[in-house]
């Protein structure tokens, strides 16, 4: 699977969430989500045809399934967690319903019906449960751990022990956060577009990302915001940067 499929399925559990907080069932019982291919478009920066792909992608390895409306509407999608018993859901020919915690958070909300207000609504961060924000931040944790190479970047990197577990923190923190925005750079980003930027982290990136604080001379005022910045831009910055050097070694700095 491709990393930007494993990183739309991620997105798509967050909303997963959302959807049971606001009790979005269908008539058997079962969670969907609305997440129009314009939305997949706007959170990992790609055209029309690679979100259409990608889709196809998540559904060829069984992790979601659409289910088409028709007259212009967007389609429902059931997102496949076979981690969590809460988002298992079922197959088309099964008549078994959501566990009991879904159809209470059904009834509390009443009958929703309008799609848009799955978009529009936020779930409280204060009213989610502990397991669960706890089972999230080790998956987000062993998931960085693999992606970046820790091990191998303390072994190359040792005297950077105490960055990388910071950084390592500060990814988890940041891509497990339930607002709808987040500030990188002094600008609000949608926090989707964040966690997807993030989650195509590699070890090559972090290294760059390390290079660049031994390498500024300029005191750091708020360094969580400093390392979020660096960290947002490393994989457009660091393309520049080794353009940059080969340019220099190449022409003598001209």
């Amino acid at each position: 699977m491709s990393t930007d499929a494993k990183t739309l399925y991620g997105i798509l559990l967050d909303r997963m969430g959302l959807s049971v907080k606001n009790g979005w069932l269908d008539e058997q019982g079962r969670v969907y989500i609305i997440f129009p291919v314009q939305e997949v478009m706007d959170a990992l920066g790609c055209a029309d045809n690679k979100a259409t792909k990608l889709f196809r992608e998540l559904e060829k390895f069984g992790l979601i399934e659409r289910k088409r409306r028709g007259l212009g509407k967007p389609n429902l999608i059931y997102v496949k967690n076979f981690a969590d018993p809460r988002f298992r859901n079922r197959g088309k020919n099964d008549s078994g319903n959501a566990d009991s915690e879904v159809q209470d958070a059904a009834k509390s909300r009443g009958n929703k019906t309008e799609w848009n207000k799955t978009e529009g609504s936020e779930p409280d961060p204060f009213s989610s449960d502990a397991e669960d924000e706890l089972d999230e931040r080790t998956r987000l944790e062993a998931y960085f751990m693999q992606s970046l190479e820790v091990d191998l970047l303390l072994r190359v990197c040792p005297d950077e022990k105490d960055t990388i577990d910071q950084i390592v923190n500060l990814l988890v923190d940041t891509c497990s956060s339930k607002r709808r925005m987040l500030r990188v750079a002094g600008d609000d980003k949608p926090a989707e577009v964040v966690r997807s930027r993030f989650m195509k982290l590699n070890a090559d990136h972090i290294r760059f990302v390390l290079n660049s604080l031994a390498e500024n001379a300029t005191p750091v005022r708020n360094m969580k915001q400093y390392l979020l910045t660096v960290l947002f831009n490393a994989p457009t910055t660091i393309s520049n940067h080794y353009t940059s050097q080969v340019n220099h070694d190449l022409y003598g700095g001209w």
